[in-house]
C-alpha cells in the first residue's frame, strides 16, 4: 500500500482519481448522511414511541394486576358478609370459626370486624380486645361506609390500631351492611383489613427506567401508594395532583418539577385508584443521545471504508489512463516505439488497442516523411549546386575573355589549366561529400585564376593541419565565400589584398576560416547576408554565401553553418563550423 503514502503528492483537483474519488466520497457520503438522518428520525420517533407504548404497557399490567388483586380481595369481603348473613348468632363458636377459616385461607388478610353504627364491636375475627379511645366513628372508612351505603370503600393504607397488640400497615375495605343478630335485622359497618404489603410488592417491584416510579391515589386524591410514602405522610409535597384526578387514562407531560416527566394514568377498578406512572424524559433522551452516537460512529467508520473504497476503485480505474500518459508522454518526447500495453477494463483496453493502432500509423507516416523529405533535401542540393556551378564559370569565362583580349596568352593557359582542374574537382565522380584537400585545392585554383584576373592585386594563403586535411566537407563551400571576398572585399581596395584561409579541428568540430583585409560590411548587410534578404552590391550574383549556408544546414543540420564578423575599412572574416568526420567514417556512413 505504499502507493496510498504518495497519492497527496501525486493527486491533482483535475485527475480522474480524484475526480472518481471524489464523486464516489460525496455520492455516497451525501447518501449514507440522508439514509442516517431519516433512520435517526425514524428510530428517534420509534424509540419514543416504544418508550410511551412500554410505560403504557406497564402501567396497564400493574392496573391489571391490582384489579385481579382487589378482586380477589373483594370476593373474600362478599363471602365474609354472606357467612354473617347467614348466621343469626354471630356470638356463637361455630360462626367466629367460620369467618376465621376464611381468613386463614390467604396470608395477606389481617383482620375482620362488625361494628354497630354507633361504633360498638359486634364481632371481630381474631377476637382481639379492642383498643380503647380508638375515636371508631372519626375513621376515614367508617365514615365512607355510612356516606355510601350499600357500597365497598377502599381506605388509603394506614395503621390498624383498632386492636390492642396489632400495628400493621393496612389498607380497609369497609361497608355498610344489614346482618341478622337472632332474626333481627340491623345495621353494621363491616371492615376487612388487607396487608398493604402486598399492593406495595406490587407496585415496588414495576421499573420505569433507572429514575421512573409509580405511586396509586384514590378517587379524592389521597396516596394509596408510593416509593416516598413515609416521606409524604410526614408532610412533604412530592407530587402535583391536581391534573392527574382530571386524567383516568393517558399520558401528558408534566414540567411542574423543573424536570420533564411522563405522566401515564390508568384507573382500577372497582376501586376507582388510579395508577400513575412517572418517567423522566432525560433518560429518553439518554436513548437518543446513545442512538446519535451509534449514527456518529457508524458514519466515521463508513466515511473511512467508503474512502479506501473509493482511493482503491479509483487508483484501479486511473492506473491504465496513466500508463496512456506515460506512453504519450515518452511520444511527446519523440519516442515512438513505445507501445501501451494492453489491459485494464473493456473499455479501457479498447482505447490501448486503438492507440497502438494509431501509433503504429504514425511510425509508418513519418517514416514517410522521413523518406520524403531526404528525398527533398538530396533534391534542392542538387538545385542549390545546380545554382552555384554556372555563377563559378560565367566569372571565370568573363575573366579569361579580359586576358584573351589583353593578349596575356601565359595567363590565360595557366587560367584554362587552374579552370580545368577546378572542374575536375567540382565534378569529384558525384560525389557531394569530398575530403577537405580536394575543396581546399579547388579554391585555391579558383584564386589563382582571379589573381592572374585582378593583376596579382591580391595575395592569398592557405593553411591546414593533417587533422584537418583528412575530415570531409560538402564540396563548392569555400569558392563563393572567395569570391565574394575578392569582388566584395578586396576589388575596390587602393593597396594589395590578403586573402588567407585556415581549417583545424576544435573537438568535434572543424573549423574553417577565411580571411580578408577588404572594405567590409555595415551591420545592416552582415545580418542580412545569410539569409539572402540583403545584397551585396558589385559583381557576382550575390546568391553564393546563402546558398551555401543553406546547403550546410540542410546537409549537417542547424547547429552547423556559417558565421561572419566584419568591420568597415578592416575586413571581413567568414568561419565554416562542420562536423569533423574522418573520409573513411563518411564512406562507411
Amino acid at each position: 500500500m505504499k502507493w496510498l503514502l504518495t497519492l497527496p503528492r501525486r493527486l491533482h483537483v483535475k485527475q480522474i482519481q480524484v475526480i472518481v474519488t471524489l464523486t464516489i466520497m460525496f455520492v455516497t457520503v451525501f447518501s449514507v448522511l440522508i439514509a442516517s438522518l431519516m433512520l435517526y428520525n425514524k428510530f428517534s420517533s420509534s424509540a419514543e414511541e416504544n418508550t410511551y407504548l412500554n410505560i403504557g404497557q406497564i402501567i396497564e399490567q400493574v392496573s391489571s394486576n391490582l384489579e385481579l388483586y382487589v378482586g380477589g380481595i373483594q370476593d373474600i369481603f362478599e363471602i365474609l358478609e354472606k357467612k354473617i348473613d347467614e348466621s343469626g348468632l354471630l356470638g356463637d363458636e361455630q360462626t367466629q370459626n367460620q369467618l376465621s377459616t376464611i381468613l386463614e385461607t390467604r396470608a395477606d388478610l389481617v383482620s375482620a370486624a362488625l361494628f354497630k353504627p354507633d361504633g360498638s364491636l359486634v364481632l371481630n375475627v381474631p377476637a382481639v380486645a379492642l383498643r380503647p379511645n380508638t375515636k371508631l366513628q372519626e375513621q376515614s372508612w367508617f365514615v365512607s361506609a355510612q356516606k355510601n351505603p350499600g357500597t365497598l370503600q377502599f381506605s388509603p393504607p394506614h395503621i390498624q390500631n383498632l386492636f390492642k397488640w396489632q400495628y400493621r400497615w393496612v389498607v380497609s375495605l369497609s361497608k355498610q351492611i344489614v346482618y341478622n343478630d337472632h332474626g333481627q335485622k340491623k345495621p353494621g359497618v363491616l371492615v376487612l383489613d388487607v396487608n398493604f404489603r402486598t399492593i406495595d410488592e406490587l407496585s415496588h417491584r414495576i421499573s420505569l427506567g433507572k429514575k421512573g416510579y409509580i405511586y396509586i391515589i384514590d378517587p379524592q386524591g389521597n396516596i394509596v401508594y408510593h416509593p416516598q410514602q413515609q416521606l409524604i405522610y410526614a408532610g412533604l409535597k412530592y407530587e402535583n395532583l391536581e391534573p392527574v384526578l382530571n386524567y383516568a387514562y393517558g399520558s401528558y407531560e408534566d414540567e411542574s418539577t423543573g424536570e420533564k416527566r411522563i405522566i401515564t394514568i390508568k384507573t382500577v377498578n372497582p376501586t376507582g385508584w388510579r395508577v400513575v406512572g412517572v418517567s423522566y424524559a432525560d433518560e429518553i433522551m439518554t436513548t437518543k443521545k446513545d442512538l446519535n452516537t451509534f449514527i456518529f460512529r457508524f458514519l466515521i467508520i463508513a466515511i473511512a471504508l467508503v474512502l479506501l473504497i473509493s482511493v482503491v476503485v479509483s487508483y484501479k480505474i486511473a492506473q491504465p489512463i496513466r500508463k496512456l500518459e506515460r506512453s504519450v508522454k515518452r511520444i511527446e518526447s519523440g519516442d515512438f516505439r513505445a507501445l501501451v500495453p494492453v489491459s485494464g477494463p473493456y473499455e479501457v483496453e479498447q482505447l490501448f488497442k486503438r492507440f497502438n493502432l494509431m501509433l503504429r500509423r504514425i511510425r509508418e507516416l513519418m517514416d514517410q516523411i522521413i523518406h520524403e523529405q531526404e528525398a527533398k533535401r538530396k533534391s534542392e542540393l542538387d538545385a542549390l549546386q545546380a545554382q552555384i556551378n554556372p555563377h563559378f564559370l560565367y566569372n571565370t569565362l568573363n575573366a579569361m575573355t579580359r586576358l584573351a583580349e589583353m593578349g596575356r596568352s601565359d595567363e590565360v593557359v595557366t587560367t584554362i589549366t587552374s579552370l580545368s582542374k577546378f572542374f575536375r574537382i567540382s565534378l569529384s565522380q558525384g560525389n557531394n561529400i569530398i575530403p577537405l584537400r580536394d575543396e581546399l585545392e579547388h579554391v585555391r585554383h579558383y584564386l589563382v585564376i582571379q589573381k592572374i584576373r585582378f593583376k596579382n592585386k591580391f595575395e592569398f594563403e592557405i593553411e591546414a593541419s593533417e587533422e584537418a586535411l583528412g575530415c570531409s566537407c560538402l564540396k563548392l563551400i569555400l569558392q563563393p565565400l572567395a569570391e565574394n571576398a575578392v569582388y566584395h572585399g578586396i576589388e575596390v581596395l587602393a593597396e594589395t589584398g590578403h586573402i588567407r584561409i585556415s581549417a583545424q579541428v576544435a573537438g568535434d568540430q572543424l573549423i574553417i576560416t577565411l580571411q580578408d583585409n577588404g572594405i567590409g560590411m555595415t551591420e545592416e548587410v552582415l545580418k542580412g547576408i545569410l539569409s539572402g534578404e540583403k545584397r551585396v552590391k558589385g559583381s557576382g550574383s550575390g546568391v553564393g554565401v546563402h546558398n551555401v549556408h543553406e546547403r550546410i544546414r540542410l546537409y549537417y543540420g542547424p547547429d552547423y553553418g556559417l558565421s561572419y564578423e566584419s568591420e568597415l575599412e578592416e575586413g571581413t572574416a567568414v568561419t565554416i563550423t562542420l562536423p569533423a568526420v574522418k573520409l573513411e567514417e563518411t564512406m562507411e556512413g
